[in-house]
């Protein structure tokens, strides 16, 4: 709420050039959240907003406004504890009572040394309970868990919870810390990151990277993006059914093959959604990129795996298409052999497409969702008739 509500009283200064109703939100608000509802201002307009807070208030959101959106910069705050490590126990629990007052969290007090490098950290129970004369340096648990500046938000949020943490250090090239992610930034994260995956993976995100909104997007932008997917989808819908309509003559002498159309082809969508689903959270989180070394990894992985689920399916497909319909050898086989063959098919293309798209600059969940299904749809529908021609295709000979 405190971004919706910035944003609000950025828009209301942009019509009546009055600041004052800014800065008690900024000061209310985390200066992630602040930096967020700034970036992309152009500095006319930014600079009587800034001017309006305090140097310490400025200074960190301009830092945070220097970071690429996305990456964990963007959602660092400074509002952390700190203290030498060269100090004893006293020393910092008087440091602490001075500067503690107005940060986010104290649980967890970090230790730097002169060069502000991360050296370790201490709880403060421990603090309490620690011999007044001991040093910090002595009583710090070394090598803390931190997360890089430059690393995608997921991966801070996959550390968190991983580490159960309330918070992670966030550091420089030079090992320096800046500040730290807490938990609630990450539930902040992952809402935003759920809602815009959801509108990608569905098709209606705009190929500049905009999700749609069904309160702010206006009509005329909501209905150029969703008709763009759904025409494109209808022009692969429309190659589709002419194929199957030419496929007449065989469907007449094999009625029931109708039947298994629709199951098969969004075997494979099914399939294909799954394997780009999982490459996407691995491109999220940086634990894939666009090399050849990931995409042949990916590949080695997906193969076995689709190979496995289509003999699956298609062992099951045949049996329930055995005893509910009836149908005879040569049909069972058919049917199983599409299924096992577009669910391979399926599963290669949904784990390709989404380096496919980073490479053309889009996001990949951008094209991953309505291009699989109508890829697949069109492939699917050619593996099958294939198998039935080469299989069933005497048929054809003997009826006439």
């Amino acid at each position: 709420m405190n971004r919706e509500a910035l944003m609000f009283a950025i828009r209301a200064y942009q019509s009546s050039r009055n600041p004052e109703g800014f800065a008690p939100l900024a000061r209310s608000s985390p200066p992630s959240d602040t930096a967020a509802a700034l970036r992309g201002l152009s500095p006319n307009p930014l600079a009587p907003l800034l001017m309006t807070l305090d140097t310490q208030e400025r200074e960190d959101i301009l830092r945070l406004s220097s970071y690429d959106e996305g990456t964990v910069g963007a959602v660092t705050t400074s509002d952390f504890v700190a203290v030498d490590a060269g100090m004893t126990v006293a020393e910092a629990l008087a440091h602490i009572r001075a500067t503690a007052s107005d940060k986010d969290t104290i649980y967890v007090v970090y230790v730097l040394d002169g060069r502000q490098a991360l050296r370790g950290t201490v709880s403060l129970r421990d603090l309490v309970l620690a011999d007044a004369g001991r040093r910090i340096g002595d009583i710090a648990q070394p090598d803390p868990v931190s997360v890089h500046v430059g690393w995608p938000q997921a991966r801070a949020s996959e550390v968190i919870r991983h580490y159960d943490l309330l918070a992670v250090p966030v550091v420089n090239d030079e090992q320096r810390m800046i500040g730290i992610v807490t938990v609630n930034d990450v539930m902040d994260i992952e809402k935003e990151q759920d809602a815009s995956q959801l509108a990608r993976f569905g098709g209606t995100a705009s190929m500049a990277g905009n999700d749609l909104d069904v309160v702010s997007t206006p009509l005329r932008t909501m209905f150029g993006v969703r008709v763009f997917w759904l025409a494109m989808l209808t022009v692969f819908g429309i190659i589709t059914s002419t194929f199957v309509a030419s496929q007449e003559e065989l469907l007449g002498q094999v009625i029931v093959l109708a039947a298994f159309i629709a199951p098969i082809v969004d075997m494979g969508g099914n399939t294909g959604s799954q394997s780009a689903t999982l490459v996407i959270r691995a491109m999220a989180l940086g634990e894939l990129e666009l090399k050849w070394r990931d995409v042949g990894f990916v590949i080695r992985r997906e193969i076995p795996v689709a190979l496995l689920l289509g003999l699956c399916v298609a062992v099951l497909e045949a049996i329930l298409a055995c005893f509910s319909k009836g149908v005879g050898v040569e049909v069972l086989l058919v049917v199983g052999l599409s299924m096992l063959v577009c669910t391979v098919a399926g599963g290669i293309i949904g784990a390709l497409l989404p380096f496919a798209a980073r490479r053309i600059g889009t996001d990949p969940a951008t094209l991953s969702s309505p291009l699989i299904t109508s890829v697949m749809d069109l492939l699917g529908v050619f593996i099958y008739f294939g198998f039935a021609w080469l299989l069933l295709g005497d048929l054809l000979v003997t009826g006439a």
